[in-house]
């Protein structure tokens, strides 16, 4: 099976710019990720944080 898929693979032209693209992607995404982190307020984290703690959002079955 896997070296079915690799002669596929071989044969379409421009295909090593996939994992490249995939790559940038990722890159990206998780510095995007990173900057926010490090920017998000102090305030917001904890008011986000304390949400599954506040009991008047919940139904009482």
């Amino acid at each position: 099976m896997l070296k079915f898929v690799k002669g596929y693979m071989e044969s379409i032209d421009g295909v090593a710019t996939y994992p490249m693209i995939s790559l940038l992607i990722f890159f990206v995404f998780f510095a995007l990720l990173f900057w926010w982190v490090f920017t998000a307020s102090k305030a917001y984290i904890k008011e986000v944080s304390e949400l599954p703690l506040e009991e008047n959002n919940q139904s009482k079955l």
